[in-house]
């Protein structure tokens, strides 16, 4: 029979996972139980995804608030710390401000981006700022300044004034908080050298900016825990980027050495079935929400290893362009079936074509991550593992 259905994604359900765990035994008994139980047929190809949290998990990469008020101690020593670009997140940057201001000897000049985080996160909304003749992009605003103009405005979301809630935090440890709010990395030399910048994707740029315009003392959170402190958690690439909150005063950081977790599931599933699954780490997806209008990345990247089969970008054609080109005459299954025929008799010629044009050439592991983000739900719906069958298939497999 004719095959009807094509990608198929399922969100498998683990045991919980605690510190110590075989997280590689653990993922592959579960893929192996899910297609015993729903009479699933592992083929070549097929595709399975691992939560970071997980395999953060397994590991104990965890910190205490402590843990990192050491390490920026030993970073920033007496000095006015300028905390800048935060993201505006209870669960992301929440606990490591505290370990921040834990760390800091006299005083934070916080500076946060405006009208929005990097992420989406809005203090404001910018028609507001048109409407008060606010120019983000050349207007340094203070504290006052900002609640002149535009008042006590809470997240969409959480409810949260986070000016309020940020403040207060660094304040709780005894540590003078001054608020700005400022676009320009540069801003925040006019109020101290010693800079922690915590933006994620466009850190580097913001780190170059600074150290060439006289900053100092210049780190990024991925300095930040970058090695272990009194035996914590650390990760080497990323530091404190990609942390999660643990507790009150802790955080979950993002796993480090994961290239030899996925290069073991796909050995030990290889062995098991005979076939070759690709295996990736996912963190959060790559998508926009419309109404927030965040970008959900917060994490360094959406997968931090993959097998080698993940490489890459997908090799796509817009089916809607030949339908409406070279086969705009035919109809139903007529169209249907020249269409396959065209695409296996020229696939390897359709890359580049115009039937390729307006196929966005996203990363393999950004797509899949995304819909594996999505799977398993922000909330955790418990299925911290996805199965993905189908995923390389095209009209005519």
């Amino acid at each position: 029979m004719e095959r009807v259905v094509g990608t198929v994604v399922r969100g498998l359900r683990s045991p919980i996972i605690n510190q110590g765990d075989q997280i590689e035994e653990i993922v592959v008994d579960t893929v192996l139980t899910a297609a015993e139980v729903e009479g699933i047929t592992i083929q070549d190809r097929d595709i399975v995804t691992v939560t970071e949290s997980i395999v953060a998990r397994a590991q104990g990469n965890y910190a205490t608030i402590d843990h990192i008020a050491k390490d920026v101690q030993s970073k920033f020593g007496d000095e006015t710390i300028g905390v800048i670009f935060p993201i505006l997140s209870r669960n992301r940057f929440a606990i490591c401000l505290r370990g921040i201001a834990k760390g800091a000897a006299k005083k934070i000049v916080l500076m946060l981006s405006y009208p929005s985080d990097e992420v989406g996160n809005h203090l404001v909304d910018i028609d507001i700022l048109d409407e008060k003749g606010i120019n983000p992009w050349t207007d340094v605003l203070t504290e006052a300044q900002f609640r002149e103009h535009f008042g006590y405005n809470k997240h969409t979301f959480t409810g949260v004034d986070y000016i309020e809630y940020y403040k207060s935090i660094v304040e709780e440890y005894g540590v003078e908080c001054e608020v700005i709010f400022s676009n320009h990395a540069k801003t925040i030399l006019d109020y101290t050298k010693n800079v922690l910048t915590c933006d994620i994707h466009s850190r580097f740029r913001t780190k170059r900016i600074l150290k060439a315009n006289g900053g100092e003392k210049i780190y990024s959170l991925d300095n930040i825990l970058s090695e272990s402190i009194d035996g914590s958690g650390y990760n080497e690439a990323y530091g404190l980027l990609g942390s999660n909150k643990s507790t009150e005063d802790s955080v979950k950081l993002f796993p480090r050495n994961c290239q030899p977790v996925v290069d073991t599931i796909q050995s030990m599933l290889k062995e098991k079935t005979g076939k070759t699954v690709e295996v990736m780490i996912y963190g959060d997806g790559a998508f926009k929400d419309p109404v927030g209008k965040i970008w959900e990345l917060a994490d360094p990247v959406v997968s931090p290893a993959y097998t080698a089969g993940l490489d890459g970008t997908p090799n796509e054609i817009k089916l809607k362009y030949l339908a409406d080109n070279e086969f705009a005459n035919l109809r139903g299954e007529e169209a249907k079936k020249a269409i396959a025929e065209y695409i296996q008799n020229k696939e390897s010629d359709l890359v580049g074509s115009m039937a390729a044009q307006g196929t966005t050439p996203r990363k393999l592991t950004d797509l899949i991550g995304s819909l594996s983000d999505l799977t398993s739900g922000s909330g955790d719906k418990g299925t911290p593992i996805v199965f993905i069958q189908g995923y390389f298939d095209n009209y005519t497999k």
